[in-house]
C-alpha cells in the first residue's frame, strides 16, 4: 500500500467531463490499489471558479444580467464572507452561454459584467474576485465600463456600438465612475493586451476568422492610444492583460483593479503546499494540454508546483503535447467516453505510484 497520499486535483474537460466526475474516476482508480487519496477541485479562474471554492462559500446569490449577445442571463455570485465575493466572467459573457453558431467577439459584450458588479456592490460587497476565462468577447471590458458610466465615441463624437468590432473606430471615451469596491481580477493567461502574443491569438476560438482577428487587434490598440492618460501603456503589457479578450486590462484601467494569476490564487486558497507534504503523487488533467498550459493554466501550474516540491506528477489529457519531462501522461484516442477516462485513470495511477498494469 502507497505510504502517503495522493494528490489528485481536478478540473473540467472542456465539453465532456465536470471536475466532480474526473475526481472521482481518479478516487476509484487509486482505491483499487489501496491509495488514500485528497480531491481537490481546481480552476485558473476559468471554468470551475465557484465549485473550486465551494467549501470557502457561505452563501450564494444570483442576478439578472446582459448576456454576451444582450439577451438576459442570470449569473450566480458566492460568498467567501459577508463583504467579499466571487464572480465567474464567462457566466456572464462566456463561451458557454452561446452556440458554435452565435459565436462573434465583434458584437460580443462585457456589459453584463458591470451590470453585475453593480449589483453586488450594492448588496454590500467591498472586495470582489472576478475569475477571467472561457469569454466570448474581445471588447477589453469597455463594455462592462459602459455600466459603470463611461462612453466609448467615434471620430464624430457618436456613441459606439457595444462588441470588440467597434473599437477600431474608437476616438475618445469619457470617463464614467469605478465600483466602490476592490477588485481582483485572477488572470487564466499571462498574454499581455497587444501585439502577436496579446489577446488576439485567443480570438478565432471565440468565433473570430482572420479580418475580424484584425479588426479586433486594431481595437484594442486604439483602446490603449484612447486611454494613454490614465496609464493604459503599462497596464496592456501586464501578465494577464489579454486574458478573457481585454478583460484583465478592462478591470485595471476602468475598475482600478488588481490582476493576479488564478492557478496560483486558487490554488493557495487550497492550501496546495501543505497537501504536498508526504504525497506520494499528484494526479492532474485537462481535456488538451499543450505550450499553453504552462502559461497560467492550472494544470501547467500544479505540475510545476508539485516538481518544484519533488513529488511525482501524472497528467490525464485526450491531447497532449509540450509535457513536462517526468510527467506520468495518459494521453491519445480522441475525445474520451467515461470507460475511457476510468480506463486512463486506472492506468494513470498504477504508472504514477510504479505498479504493474492490470
Amino acid at each position: 500500500m502507497p505510504a502517503g497520499p495522493l494528490i489528485v486535483v481536478a478540473q473540467p474537460f472542456k465539453g465532456t467531463f465536470s471536475a466532480s466526475e474526473v475526481g472521482a474516476a481518479c478516487e476509484r482508480a487509486a482505491r483499487t490499489v489501496g491509495a488514500v487519496t485528497v480531491i481537490l477541485r481546481g480552476s485558473d479562474g476559468g471554468d470551475g471558479l465557484l465549485e473550486a471554492l465551494a467549501s470557502q462559500i457561505h452563501r450564494r446569490t444570483a442576478y439578472e444580467v446582459t448576456g454576451p449577445l444582450g439577451a438576459s442571463v442570470v449569473a450566480p455570485v458566492g460568498w467567501l464572507d459577508a463583504a467579499t465575493g466571487v464572480i465567474e466572467s464567462r457566466l456572464v459573457c462566456g463561451l458557454s452561454l452561446l452556440s458554435y453558431a452565435e459565436r462573434n467577439p465583434m458584437l460580443a459584450t462585457t456589459r453584463g459584467l458591470g451590470e453585475l458588479i453593480s449589483q453586488v456592490v450594492a448588496d454590500g460587497a467591498r472586495q470582489l474576485y472576478v475569475g477571467l476565462g472561457g469569454s466570448a468577447t474581445m471588447d477589453g471590458g469597455v463594455g462592462m465600463a459602459r455600466a459603470w458610466g463611461w462612453t466609448p465615441r467615434g471620430v464624430g463624437g457618436e456613441p459606439l456600438p457595444e462588441g470588440g468590432g467597434a473599437l477600431a473606430a474608437l476616438e475618445r471615451i469619457d470617463r464614467g465612475s469605478r465600483p466602490a469596491a476592490e477588485l481582483i481580477a485572477l488572470a487564466d493567461v499571462r498574454n499581455p493586451l497587444t501585439g502577436p502574443a496579446g489577446a488576439r491569438i485567443y480570438a478565432a476560438q471565440k468565433g473570430a476568422d482572420s479580418a475580424a482577428e484584425e479588426c479586433l487587434a486594431q481595437g484594442v490598440d486604439r483602446l490603449v492610444e484612447a486611454t494613454q492618460d490614465l496609464g493604459s501603456k503599462e497596464l496592456a503589457l501586464r501578465d494577464g492583460a489579454g486574458a478573457a479578450g481585454g478583460l484583465g486590462f478592462g478591470l485595471t484601467l476602468f475598475g482600478g483593479g488588481g490582476l493576479v494569476p488564478g492557478a496560483g490564487w486558487v490554488l493557495d486558497r487550497l492550501r496546495f503546499a501543505e497537501v504536498l507534504a508526504g504525497a506520494v503523487g499528484v494526479l492532474t488533467g485537462e481535456g488538451a494540454f499543450d505550450a499553453t498550459s504552462l502559461q497560467g493554466k492550472l494544470t501547467g501550474e500544479v505540475l510545476q508546483r508539485a516538481a518544484r516540491a519533488g513529488v511525482p506528477t501524472g497528467l490525464l489529457a485526450p491531447s497532449a503535447e509540450s509535457v513536462p519531462d517526468g510527467t506520468v501522461v495518459e494521453s491519445g484516442g480522441g475525445q474520451w467516453d467515461a470507460g475511457e477516462l476510468e480506463r486512463r485513470a486506472s492506468r494513470a495511477v498504477r504508472r504514477l505510484l510504479r505498479l504493474p498494469l492490470a
